[in-house]
């Protein structure tokens, strides 16, 4: 059985190179529910996938707010990619697994639990986000 991800994307704080390695690994997945929030010509950078509600965000942390809302607090598998922390909370008491993509140089340090991976998609050319996108899922039955 395929189990259907969450995903959460801050386009606000990665930047292109890293949405595009984003993007094409999503590709992968079977079932995902991707929201993507932030300023216009951050969301205009990049083609999203056709399933993904774009949400165009202003002010200081309009783009937080947005996914804060979209988030549901289920068992499935949460992928989040955020330069920053604003959502450390969020993800340690997500009850599923979390993949935390994010620049290295950003990634805040209050983003850790057992439950959590990180991941810097420029690091790798999004081999362990790939990696973790076709492993997560599958659950036997």
């Amino acid at each position: 059985m395929i189990v259907g991800m969450q995903v959460l994307v801050d386009a606000d704080n990665l930047d292109v190179p890293r949405l595009r390695l984003l993007v094409a690994a999503l590709a992968a997945a079977s079932s995902a529910d991707v929201v993507v929030a932030g300023a216009p010509s951050a969301l205009e950078a990049i083609d999203w996938p056709p399933q993904a509600q774009v949400l165009p965000a202003a002010g200081w942390q309009g783009a937080d707010l947005l996914l804060a809302r979209a988030y549901r607090a289920e068992d499935q598998p949460l992928l989040l990619a955020t330069g920053d922390g604003d959502f450390a909370h969020l993800a340690r008491r997500h009850p599923g697994p979390v993949l935390l993509v994010s620049g290295r140089s950003n990634r805040s340090n209050t983003l850790t639990a057992p439950h959590i991976t990180p991941t810097d998609p420029a690091q790798d050319g999004g081999a362990q986000l790939r990696a973790w996108i076709t492993r997560e899922w599958r659950c036997e039955s």
